[in-house]
């Protein structure tokens, strides 16, 4: 068995490895690495270290996928080289009469009010339209979200936004 010395580096790269190399293609993954994180740290070495033990093979064993990670980065990228584009009129905040003229909140529509929760509107500033980040895989969990990601494409369609 490891000795305790370097098992908290241990405990964080495999948490780092669930948000990093398996993402959104299985959820459970960052929750088994925290869980087993919280039981070494609860039982201290040697005993904590079967947790860890359990976590990596959960993660050697899971869907890879680093499009929520890319995604991220991409994301961040973009808001650094746009940095002051103005949020649209219509989801900004309209707390005072001066805001209400001047168009803020106009023509949001609410979600909820919709047949499935759904909306289709842009919330995106002008110049940032259209683009996608987050394109999934098709392991594991992501191919769900592949799935809702075209059927809420199919429902702005729809609605000839």
């Amino acid at each position: 068995m490891p000795t305790g010395r370097c098992t908290g580096s241990r405990a964080r790269r495999l948490v780092r490895i669930s948000v990093e190399d398996i993402g959104l293609a299985d959820p459970r993954a960052l929750s088994v690495a925290l869980a087993a994180k919280d039981a070494y740290h609860f039982l201290g070495s040697p005993e904590g270290e079967l947790a860890l033990a359990e976590a990596t093979i959960y993660l050697a064993t899971s869907p890879k996928s680093n499009r929520a990670f890319t995604a991220f980065g991409d994301a961040q990228a973009a808001a650094l080289a746009h940095p002051a584009e103005p949020v649209p009129l219509h989801i900004r905040n309209a707390p005072t009469p001066l805001m209400k003229e001047l168009g803020y909140g106009e023509g949001y529509k609410y979600a909820f009010d919709s047949e499935h929760a759904y909306m289709p509107q842009e919330y995106l500033p002008e110049s940032l339209r259209g683009t996608k980040w987050y394109e999934p895989t098709e392991f594991g969990f992501e191919k769900t979200i592949k799935e809702r990601l075209a059927w809420w494409e199919s429902v702005k369609r729809a609605a000839g936004e």
